[in-house]
């Protein structure tokens, strides 16, 4: 079972920066055995919907959220591990920053590998 650990939010003054880590346990994969179609973050403010932040494609292709593009870059750290760069941080930035992962094992796709979240506070 593939699972995935977040790791680095905490509080954060505006224009500040941070960097969350996503962590792949749980199974052989890897970017490497090319058994990742994506790792992806969400994040989620008390009272809104998730909504999406930035998607790695096991191809190198990022994509980005409009409200996070120029200030958030999501990049691969090693084989397993995908981290979200987050710079200007600004109070609208405040969420629970939620990391997915979507394994790929010989074309069938297993979705929805969520982690638990890390809490990110934007505030002076």
């Amino acid at each position: 079972q593939a699972q995935v650990v977040e790791s680095g939010g905490g509080l954060v003054q505006p224009g500040g920066s941070r960097r969350l880590s996503c962590v792949l346990t749980g199974g052989p994969y890897s970017f490497y055995k090319e058994t990742i179609y994506t790792m992806e973050w969400y994040r989620q403010a008390p009272g809104e919907r998730r909504e999406f932040v930035a998607r790695l494609a096991g191809d190198g292709t990022q994509r980005y959220a409009a409200p996070v593009k120029g200030r958030f870059t999501v990049s691969r750290d090693n084989e397993t591990t995908v981290s979200l760069s987050m710079n200007n941080l600004k109070p609208e930035d405040t969420a629970v920053y939620y990391c997915n992962v979507d394994i790929d094992v010989n074309g069938i796709l297993y979705t929805d590998n969520w982690g638990q979240g890390t809490q990110v506070n934007v505030s002076s």
